[in-house]
């Protein structure tokens, strides 16, 4: 516990459990030792926390005010933003025009810009299906900032009804999906060439030009 304490103090970054298993005496859960470390600060002016496969020491969640000298204004997302960033965590791996079928209306690619440069939307690989369109997915970034240990961890259908975020009648039919965020590609998609970002930078580069194209107007990217 003391060399995993000491290896968390002195980095500058959320460590691999990986990396600190390797420091480990032969024989130790880093797992278990972690988990144990964890415990021991839970009620501490720092606690251990997980983000993803990394661990990091964080202040108490209760004491961060007590820290803070400046309020920045952060910028507020819009409407639009958060929407697609709400779907493509709960959807991942997920294209843009599965999210523009999701949503009902058409994404411009600055909501996307927008969700890439913050860091917590990034480009997984390629669909397999005609036009080889470009996948999304979650990031570590996002997982550090909504305090999430995972992204399993996100709300699930009656704690969202719980907190007021769905009300009214829903279909009949109407469920959350169970989020994933694993690294490994899916069976349904390639990995990224090299230039994939100038490609999304095309507005994805995705699919061929067609003769009719969706009706559907893009979005008004005003602030909501």
């Amino acid at each position: 516990m003391r060399i995993a304490e000491a290896m968390l103090f002195a980095a500058s970054e959320p460590l691999e459990e990986a990396e600190i298993a390797r420091r480990m005496p032969d024989g130790l859960a880093a797992g278990d030792v972690l988990a144990r470390l964890k415990q021991d600060y839970a009620a501490r002016g720092v606690n251990l926390v997980r983000v993803g496969k990394k661990w990091l020491f964080r202040t108490a969640a209760d004491l961060g005010w007590l820290l803070s000298k400046e309020v920045v204004e952060p910028r507020r997302l819009s409407r639009a933003a958060l929407e697609t960033l709400a779907i493509v965590a709960y959807h991942q791996p997920v294209t843009r025009a599965e999210i523009e079928d999701i949503r009902g209306v058409a994404i411009s690619k600055g909501t996307m810009d927008v969700l890439i440069e913050t860091g917590w939307v990034r480009l997984r690989g390629r669909r397999r299906s005609p036009g080889r369109p470009l996948t999304y997915g979650t990031t570590e970034a996002f997982l550090l900032h909504f305090g999430l240990e995972a992204i399993t961890d996100l709300p699930g259908l009656e704690e969202l009804k719980g907190a007021g975020l769905l009300d009214g009648p829903l279909p009949q039919a109407f469920t959350v999906p169970q989020p994933r965020d694993d690294e490994a590609l899916t069976e349904d998609e390639d990995p990224l060439e090299p230039g994939a970002r100038e490609a999304f930078d095309d507005e994805d580069g995705s699919a061929p030009l067609q003769e009719n194209p969706d009706p559907r107007a893009e979005e008004s990217e005003e602030e909501d």
